[in-house]
Formats: structure tokens, sequence, C-alpha cells
């Protein structure tokens, strides 16, 4: 029965019949129609009830088969005998889970399929010929007449489609709500409109906008008997805002990084399934890492792309190429053909020949037959007179082939994520450039020393800032000592990194010759100046600006100095203490020029930790430096295995996931300290009678120690220096050896600040080869001035088992 009106089932005849031809359900009307009652019919072929030689059992099977509405007049029998001809509607109500497909038939019965009769109300309603569709109903929501555009709508006259309702002729379940409506209006006498999408009745299935307007029809009396309805298609209008909506959803989804794989992927993420049912997007692999081609490659020869995105409805498919693999794609494919002409390409055929063009990878024919493609277009990506690649989109569960319109939309969409395709290519190109100069220059490996034990991590920027000018360093020095450095050059990208390179090369050369910390940091604000004079020659403003801290700590008497500029002072955790701040002198960054610098001497007993780093570590999502500090504090206070199990505990507690938006430097130094009895000390009288003596002590002392087969060089190296000292040096003088795991050090000092020097001895002159020859017989020798005046020292190295 109507779900509408429960007491007009019979001016309507209702049949289903499942797949197989057999008779399910039977109603009133179809008896009122043909006589047949229930019993004689439900559970009977369908095929009973055609009159001979009518061929109306074929009607349902076939290729009507695959059909979802048939509009159709076809011979049936009476149950009298006579044949009635009966214009029947039917639609296909595919398989749900177990319940099998079927076939709804309804025609028209009794008096609201005859034409209206002049003196009827609804005959009063004026149907004009107009793009405007219009049909009248009566009050049981009945079609009675409607004019030409509505026919075509309906795909059938009004012969066959008068006395139906709407869901009887449209058969979905969207019209539900249209009847519904209709149904208001008998009610409540107003005016109502409602929108649906639904595919055109008797066309080619194609999903048409429908806005539906409906008005009460009036009798003499004012009493409504009947609904008039104007069907209006704003189906383009819809699909020209929707493709305007995509365009803006593409500017504003698309680019959101400088990663070209995510941004191709945003680009394929955009299309599907909005205009594509799956989008694939490949992109051209510059020779030698250089520019894409700006010539389309020859007709007809293979194309090597490599696949940076895709995306389908129905998820990966093994057929599909591994995201960033390189395939060949031969001449004949539809990539190809669309790179070697520079234009779209659309193809549309059936599933089987749309597998033919698909064939030159395995499996991937027999997934287009599977998924039922029909239709596809492959899009050039061009930016900036580059070809980069191609996107190519394919339909199987879209209806609709692709059409003009759909090709203009996929090009601007693409002509928008080539270009930031391009912009993501090119900061890579330039980042890959930055960390490659950044890795040369920072150290691959920390330097053992016997003074520290040391671990670190090095983070490179990942964002759109690139990569920065944060560095760090340990740097071994004479007497058992050494230096670390870790600092931070403002800005990011090739020249904060060259920059970095510049004062990390300053800092080793200052260090070398043994400069104290603020001495040294005094030199390097001098370079910094410099550098912003020569940036700015060109009419820049030229600021280059940079922080550093630099500590010289020494195993022997387990001190350590260290000045900073502007940089965050190290974290110390002293043996059995907590993380805390070392209170010194902030200092000026480097750059500002003339101010001074201040030096803090600590005591660290062995096994101290000092933790430097940058600002990336502690500064991140808009957190203050003290909160950033407090967090590593706590960080660096829980155990660790090791330092480089430390180092990676601080940076998962720190960081935020994924990537970071600053450079990050990390240093922990954990000290060890020299034992007393691996040093000897003498004051050297200035008396060159006592050489000698000086001599066999020294000897004396290598024996103490294990190292008699040294003894010969070390006295050598020991008379040369303490004799320049007494001769050239001023008192007091000092000689100290010190033996390290792997070195012997020799160093005399005096009060002098006059530095020896090489030079190059004639043949008859008496003197002048003493540093030579120590410089023959060390490892490495050299000079450092102290506040006292200057030592000059000299590394032997030990042979192993020494």
């Amino acid at each position: 029965m109507s779900p509408v009106n429960p007491l007009d089932d019979a001016a309507t005849a209702r049949v289903v019949v499942d797949d197989d031809g057999v008779v399910l359900e039977w109603n009133e009307g179809a008896t009122r129609l043909l006589g047949h009652t229930a019993s004689d019919v439900v559970g009977g072929p369908v095929s009973a009830l055609c009159a001979p030689g009518g061929g109306c059992g074929g009607l349902l099977t076939g290729d009507a088969a695959s059909e979802q509405r048939l509009v159709s007049t076809v011979p049936v029998r009476h149950r009298d005998g006579r044949t009635v001809p009966v214009g029947l509607i039917a639609h296909r109500r595919p398989p749900r889970g177990d319940r099998p497909g079927r076939w709804v038939i309804v025609a028209p019965v009794g008096e609201t399929s005859r034409p209206l009769q002049p003196d009827d109300p609804l005959a009063t309603v004026e149907l004009v010929q107009s793009p405007c569709a219009m049909a009248v109903f009566d009050a049981g929501l009945r079609l009675r007449a409607m004019n030409t555009d509505m026919a075509r709508v309906m795909g059938a006259p009004a012969e066959r489609l008068r006395g139906l309702r709407v869901t009887e002729i449209g058969g979905r379940e969207e019209l539900a709500e249209v009847e519904q409506t209709m149904r208001q209006v008998l009610d409540t006498g107003k005016h109502y409109s409602v929108r649906t999408y639904l595919p055109q009745l008797g066309g080619s299935g194609v999903i048409r906008a429908w806005l539906t307007s409906m008005a009460p029809v009036l009798n003499g009396s004012g009493a409504v008997c009947g609904v008039s309805l104007a069907a209006h298609d704003f189906t383009e209008q819809l699909r020209a805002r929707e493709r305007l909506e995509l365009v803006n959803e593409a500017s504003t989804r698309v680019g959101t990084t400088l990663d070209v794989r995510r941004t191709a992927q945003e680009f394929a993420d955009v299309l599907v399934p909005a205009l594509a049912d799956f989008v694939s997007v490949d992109l051209l692999d510059p020779e030698h890492g250089g520019d894409p081609p700006s010539e389309p490659p020859s007709p007809g020869v293979p194309v090597k792309l490599r696949r940076a995105a895709d995306r389908s409805v129905l998820g990966r498919a093994d057929a599909f190429p591994e995201i960033g693999e390189l395939d060949s794609y031969p001449g004949t494919t539809l990539q190809s053909d669309a790179l070697s002409q520079a234009r779209t390409l659309i193809v549309t055929d059936t599933p089987e020949g749309m597998a033919r063009r698909f064939a030159y990878r395995d499996g991937l024919a027999r997934r287009v037959v599977e998924v039922g493609l029909h239709s596809a277009l492959a899009v050039p990506l061009r930016a900036r007179g580059m070809i980069l690649g191609v996107a190519l989109l394919a339909r199987h569960r879209h209806q609709e082939r692709f059409s003009r319109d759909d090709v203009l939309l996929a090009e601007e969409v693409a002509a928008t994520a080539a270009v930031c395709i391009d912009n993501a290519r090119r900061y890579s190109r330039e980042r890959e450039v930055a960390l490659a100069l950044q890795r040369s220059l920072l150290p691959r490996s920390l330097p053992v020393t016997a003074a520290l034990q040391a671990a670190s991590r090095y983070l490179p920027a990942a964002r759109a800032g690139g990569v920065g000018g944060d560095w760090f360093d340990i740097i071994p020095l004479s007497g058992m000592r050494v230096a670390m450095v870790v600092g931070d050059v403002v800005g990011h990208g090739v020249q904060a990194s060259a920059t970095m390179g510049r004062l990390r090369t300053a800092v080793r050369t200052l260090a070398d010759i043994d400069l104290a910390p603020d001495e040294l940091l005094t030199h390097l604000d001098d370079l910094v100046v410099r550098l912003s004079e020569e940036a700015g020659n060109d009419g820049s403003p030229g600021e280059v600006g940079a922080t550093c801290l630099y500590a010289v700590y020494d195993p022997v008497s387990r001190r350590c100095s260290m000045a900073r500029a502007g940089h965050h002072p190290p974290l110390i955790v002293r043996p059995g203490g907590l993380p805390e701040p070392v209170e010194m002198p902030a200092g000026p960054p480097l750059g500002v020029g003339g101010l001074p610098f201040e030096v803090a001497d600590l005591e660290l007993p062995e096994g101290t930790v000092l933790a430097f780093y940058t600002d990336g570590l502690v500064t991140h999502h808009g957190q203050d430096v003290d909160t950033g500090r407090a967090r590593l504090q706590e960080a660096l206070a829980e155990p660790a295995e090791s330092l480089d199990a430390s180092c990676e505990h601080i940076l998962a507690r720190l960081l935020p996931k994924g990537d970071v938006a600053d450079d990050v430097a990390l240093l922990l130094a954990r000290t060890r300290g020299l034992p007393s009895s691996k040093v000897a000390t003498w004051d050297i009288p200035a008396d060159p009678a006592l050489v000698a003596a000086i001599r066999k002590q020294s000897v004396k002392q290598l024996e103490h120690w294990g190292l008699e087969e040294a003894t010969f060089t070390a006295e050598l190296v020991v008379s040369e220096l303490v004799t320049n000292a007494i001769r050239y040096g001023a008192r007091p003088i000092r000689l100290r050896l010190i033996h390290g795991a792997s070195t012997l050090i020799c160093e005399v000092s005096d009060t002098s600040h006059t530095a020896p020097h090489l030079r190059r001895a004639r043949t008859f002159d008496e003197g002048g080869r003493g540093l030579l020859l120590v410089a023959q017989l060390t490892q490495r020798w050299g000079t450092r001035h102290t506040p006292e005046g200057k030592t000059i020292w000299a590394e032997l190295t030990l042979l192993e088992g020494e």
C-alpha cells in the first residue's frame, strides 16, 4: 500500500520479480489490471503472464538486466484470456547483503491514468513550454498532467506515466523526500521547495541537481485539490560553484610544506574523490640533480618517472608503483604521450580497452578491468617554463566521463600544485646544499682526549627556515688541556652555514695559539664586525650576528675557565649533585664590537658533566627560555647508561615529534682528572752548568713511569728546551713532565713574553739548531702565552705498552 495514502493501493499495479524471473509480490492494483490474484501468480514465473508471441519474458534479462530503469509497453495475458497492452516502468533494486537483486514493476490503473477533463480543477494549471519542467498531481499525489520538458526529465511521455506517484515514476529513495513535501503542501496549503540529487530519469544516469518548487492547486471553493510542481535543473550552477570551491581548497591545502612528496600527496588528496576516483603524480628525475627539462620528450620514447604520490578511493593496490619508485613509461602510455605533446589528454573507453593502455606494468591491466575504469586524463605539470612531471586522473565510480570543464578544472589545480612542487623542489635542493656544506664544516666525530669523555647531537632545522648556523667543537690544546665551544649564527640557509664555517675555523685558529677565553672572543667579535661590514658593501644592511661560548678545561689542575658572548650558560652536574646553570657573566653577542668579555673560573671534580646547547633545544613552539632550561635540567638529572644515551633521552624529552623549527646542537662532556703521580715539576736555576743534572732527574722520572724507551728522545728535548730558557728566558724557570695515556709532554715555562721561532742555521753556525731538533723529534710543539710569561711545550708519542 502507499505510504502516503493507504487507501489508493489499487490505483497502481505493483509487481516484484527477482533476478530469476519469479514473481515475489502482486498487489491489489495488479489484480485490478489483469484479473490474476496474488495466490495465482506469486511464486510462479513472470513469463507465464506474457501473451503468446509477445516476447515480454526477456524484458528483464539479457542487455536489459544491466539497466536501472526500463520504460516499455508489453502485451500481457489477462485472466479472461485476452491480451492487454500494459505501459509499465521497471526499477532495478540491486542485491543488498543476503537479499538478491529484484525488479519493481509499476503501471497506472483506473481513472487517474486518463487525461484531465476540461472541467477538472487541475486542468486550470497552465503548463507552459519552457526549460522549466512542470507537472500537476492530484490529491492522491498521482501525476495527472505535465509539459514536454517534464516528459523529457521523466524519460517517458505523459500517456505512460499518468496516474503514477513520483516515487513510482523514479523508483529512487531520494524521491521520497519530494513526495513527503508534496503531502505537506496538501496538508498546509503552503508553498515548499526541496533540493534533490539523482540521476536523470531515462537518461545516461548522470547525477543532476534539482530545485523542486511545489504549490497547492485550489478548486472553485478554495480547497486544495492537488499540487503543481516545477523542477529547476541547477546542476551547472552547482558544478561551477563546486569547481570554484575545489580551486580555493587547492590553494589552501596544497603547498603547506616545502616537501616535494608531501606537496604532491596534498595535490592528489584534493582531487580524490571530488574530481576523480584515482590520482597519481609522477615526476621527472633531472639529470645530475639539475633543473627539469624545458622541452618535452620526443614522441614514442619511453620516459622514466618517479612516483611522488597517489590516492585512490579503493586504497593502495599492489599493482601501483611504490612511492619513490622509478618506473619506465613506454611511449604508448597516457603519461608519456601527454608529456611529449605537452598538453592534457583524455581517453574514454571500455575497461578492457583502457586496460591495454596500462599493460606496461604487471597486474595493472587486470586491476583496471576489475574496478571498471572507463575514463582517464593526463595533465602535464609545468612551472616556470619547466616540465616537472605528469598527473593521471581516472574514474571508475564516477559514472560521468571527464568533460571539457573537468579538464579546465584539473589544469587549474595542477598549475597551482606544479608551482608548489617546484618551490619545494628548489627548497629541497638548496637545503641539501646547505646541509652538505654544514656537514663538511661540523666535526664528523669528537676527538678522544684524556681530559674529557664527550657525546654530541646535531639536528638541522627541517622547516621553511632551512638549516642554520649552529656549531659545536672540542679542540685538543697543549698540556693535555681541551677547549669546548658551542655557537649559533643568526639566520638560516647557506649564508648562515658559510658564516658558521668561517667562525668555527677562526675559533680553531685562535685556540691553536692558546688564547684565553676572553681574548679569543674579543678576536672573534672583531671578525664578526668585519663580516658585517663586508656583507653591507652591496647596499644591504649587512647584519651578521652570532653567539658563542668558549671553555678550556685543564685535567692537571682540574680547573675550567670559560667566557660567553650572548650564549646560554652551560649546565653543570657535579658528582652526586643536580643540574644547575653555571653562574657567569653574559657578555655581548658577537658583532656588537667594543665591549669586553669576562672569564669565569671553576674547579671541577672528576666526573663533572657540562652540558652545552643552542637555542633550538630550549625554545620551540613559543616556549620561553626559562621553561626550556628547566625541562633540560629535569631531563639531564635522570640517570642514563652513557652520555650518548643521555643525549638521546634529552632530545626525546625536549623536542616535539616531527621536524624541528630551528637547528639543535647539544654537547655533553664528563671531566677526567690526571693523577698527581703522572705529573713531575722542577724549578730550574738559571745556570747552564746544571742542565746535565736536570737531564738525569728527567731520565730517572721516566724510568719511574716505565718509559725507558722514550728516555733518549725525552732527554734531548728537555736539554734543548731548558738550555733555551736559561739563555734567552727570564727567571723563574720551571720544567714540567706530564705522562698521558699515549703522549709524554715536556713543558718549560719562564717569565719572558718573547716567543722562540725556528730558523735555518748555516753550515758553519754553532747554534740555531735546537728548536729544529725538537720539531724533528716530537709529534708537535709550540708556545702558549700566560699572564706570567710563556710556556714552550713539546709532545712525544709513546709506543704501545709504554
